[in-house]
C-alpha cells in the first residue's frame, strides 16, 4: 500500500520529513508573528538536529523520504507539470505576487532542476531577485528585501498539511493563510508521484471551506480517530471529515473521538499536549486532562452523522474504545507545575511513536523523559535547540506514510 497508518504505535516502515532550508533563514524580527514562529532558529544547528532526528529512525528501521525530493520527482514525472505548480503557487502567493507574476513566472521557469525549483518556492521570493519591477514608487519605498511571495517556514512540521488515515489521507485546510500554501506540495505529490497518482484516498481537500490540521488527528486504532478541537481545526472540519471517511466502504473508521481543547497558542493542536507512546499508555499534559470534553461521532442521524458528550475520565473513555483493561495517562512534566508549562511549551507532549513503547523525544525534556523510561518506555533523544524554536516536537515534523499493523 502507498498509504498504510491505522494507528500511532506500529512499527514504522515510512516517514516523510522537510529538511529545514533558506526558508528559515528568511525569518525576519518583524516579521514572526505573522509567519507564526516566536524565535529565529540557527539555519545550521537546525539541520545537523534534524539529520540526527532522520538518523534515529534510520537506525530504528524506517525508510526516510523527504517532501523536496517526493515533489521534485513527481514534476519530473508529468511533462509540464512544473509550470502548472508554478502558476498555482503563484496564485496563491498574494497580492504583491500576482502583481509580478509574470517576473516571478520567469525567475521559477528559469530554474532547470526540479529540485532547486522546489526548493526555491519553499525559501520565498524577495524583490530584489526580480530585477526592475517597473514601480517608481514602490522602488523608492520598499526596501529589494521585501518579500513578493513570502518563505514557508513552518515546511518542516510535515505532520499538519496532510494526514494519512488507514489507507487515504486529510488534505488540509490550514488554519492560516501563512500556512494555506503548504498543502500544495501535498496535492502534487499525492496525485501525481508515481508511487501515489491514482493510489489514494482522500477523505478532505485542502479547497474546503473548514480549517482542519494533521496535528489534530490522532489513528487510535484501524477503526477510532481522535480529533482535536482546537486553535487550528473545527468542528465542521471535522464533521465534513467524519461525513468522507464513513461514506467510503473500504473506509474501517466507525467512530471519531473529538477533543476540546483550549483554544491558544501553546495547545495549538492536540498532538501538543497529548500523544499515544505504547499500548496503553499516553502522554499528556496535565493542565488539560481534567477540562477536556470528549464527544463522539458516529454514523447514523438524518445527517447522516450522530454526535454526543460523553461523560466520564479521559483514561476510561481512551481504554474503552481501545479494549484494553486501562490506559495510563504520563504527565508531561510529572507533578511539578513550573516543570509541566516548561516542557510542555518545548514540547515535551509530543512523541514520535516508532514502535510500541518506543518514542523519539527532545532531550531537553529531560524530566518528562526520565517519567517515561520509570514507565517502561524507551526513550530515543534527540537534539533540539533550534528546532524546538518552531513551536513543535518529533511528531510535529513527521508524516507517517506506513506503519505495521498492531
Amino acid at each position: 500500500m502507498s498509504i498504510q497508518v491505522k494507528s500511532e504505535i506500529g512499527a514504522l516502515k515510512r516517514v516523510m520529513l522537510h529538511r529545514p532550508g533558506k526558508e528559515l533563514e528568511h525569518l525576519v524580527p518583524g516579521e514572526l508573528g505573522r509567519l507564526l514562529f516566536d524565535d529565529i532558529p540557527y539555519l545550521r544547528a537546525a539541520q545537523q538536529e534534524h539529520d540526527m532526528f532522520a538518523g534515529i529512525l534510520r537506525e530504528c528501521g524506517v525508510e526516510v523520504v523527504y517532501l523536496e525530493d517526493l515533489m521534485a520527482q513527481a514534476l519530473r514525472a508529468v511533462p509540464g507539470l512544473a509550470r502548472q505548480f508554478v502558476e498555482e503557487f503563484i496564485s496563491e502567493g498574494g497580492s504583491l505576487a500576482q502583481r509580478f507574476r509574470e517576473q516571478l513566472l520567469e525567475l521559477f521557469l528559469s530554474i532547470r532542476d526540479e529540485r532547486e525549483l522546489v526548493l526555491k518556492a519553499m525559501a520565498g521570493v524577495a524583490v530584489g531577485e526580480i530585477g526592475c519591477v517597473c514601480s517608481p514608487l514602490v522602488d523608492l519605498t520598499n526596501s529589494k528585501t521585501r518579500f513578493l511571495l513570502d518563505p514557508i517556514p513552518n515546511l518542516y512540521f510535515t505532520r499538519d498539511p496532510f494526514a494519512s488515515i488507514g489507507n487515504g489521507v486529510s488534505l488540509n485546510r490550514m488554519y492560516s493563510q501563512t500556512r494555506r500554501r503548504e498543502t500544495i506540495f501535498g496535492k502534487y505529490v499525492l496525485e501525481n508521484h508515481p508511487d501515489y497518482r491514482g493510489k489514494v484516498r482522500f477523505y478532505y481537500r485542502r479547497e474546503n471551506p473548514f480549517s482542519l490540521e494533521g496535528g489534530d488527528i490522532l489513528n487510535l486504532s484501524n477503526e477510532v480517530l481522535a480529533v482535536g478541537i482546537s486553535q487550528r481545526t473545527t468542528p465542521e472540519g471535522i464533521e465534513q471529515l467524519a461525513q468522507n471517511l464513513f461514506g467510503d466502504d473500504a473506509c474501517e473508521v466507525k467512530r471519531i473521538l473529538a477533543l476540546d481543547i483550549p483554544s491558544i497558542r501553546a495547545f495549538m493542536h492536540l498532538d501538543t499536549v497529548m500523544t499515544q507512546i505504547d499500548r496503553d499508555k499516553f502522554t499528556i499534559h496535565p493542565e488539560v486532562l481534567g477540562s477536556l470534553r470528549v464527544y463522539e461521532v458516529t454514523p447514523g442521524g438524518s445527517a447522516g452523522l450522530k454526535a454526543e458528550e460523553i461523560d466520564g475520565e479521559l483514561p476510561e473513555i481512551l481504554a474503552e474504545r481501545l479494549g484494553v483493561e486501562r490506559v495510563t495517562m504520563i504527565c508531561c512534566g510529572g507533578k511539578d507545575r513550573v516543570a509541566s508549562e516548561r516542557e510542555q511549551w518545548n514540547d515535551g507532549s509530543n512523541t514520535l511513536c516508532v514502535s510500541p513503547g518506543t518514542v523519539v523525544v527532545y532531550d531537553r525534556n529531560y524530566i518528562t523523559n526520565g517519567i517515561l523510561r520509570d514507565h517502561g518506555i524507551h526513550v530515543l533523544e534527540m537534539p533540539s535547540s533550534e528546532l524546538s524554536r518552531g513551536r513543535g516536537g518529533p511528531r510535529c515534523m513527521s508524516m507517517p506514510l506506513v506503519r505495521e499493523s498492531v
